[in-house]
């Protein structure tokens, strides 16, 4: 038995200035398979199957809503790294013990799931999340 959480997905979520051709060549060239497909009151978003994570391609202004719920204004890059686990609530602790920033506790979607968003090491920013019913 660990102390250490366990990640259940890997989310890597990119936001893409082009989204279609971004979309073209990731899901109908290489050929990821689509899993999920969004729309927010301002952009859009697909999400591509990649074997054992998922590669998220967002718009400009899907990121910009997202950062909005999560955090309340535009806080990631270009790069952001999406967790799924067990309890957002809890890892987002652990993970703020051991050193990352917390720029927004855990809270309700509207998509449902139960995000917080988090500098690391690195500088990297990392959404931790729980779905519905997990």
């Amino acid at each position: 038995m660990t102390d250490r959480p366990a990640v259940r997905q890997l989310r890597l979520v990119v936001t893409a200035a082009d989204y279609d051709e971004a979309v073209r060549f990731y899901r109908d060239v290489l050929g990821l398979p689509e899993r999920n497909a969004f729309s927010s009151p301002d952009g859009r978003v697909v999400i591509l199957e990649a074997g054992q994570a998922t590669l998220e391609i967002a718009d400009p202004g899907h990121a910009e809503y997202v950062d909005e719920v999560e955090v309340g204004q535009r806080v990631a890059g270009h790069i952001r790294v999406a967790l799924e686990v067990d309890d957002a609530a809890a890892v987002t602790a652990t993970l703020a013990d051991a050193g990352a920033t917390v720029l927004a506790e855990p809270r309700r979607t509207p998509w449902n799931s139960v995000n917080s968003r988090l500098t690391a090491p690195g500088r990297l920013q990392l959404t931790l999340f729980t779905e519905p019913g997990e």
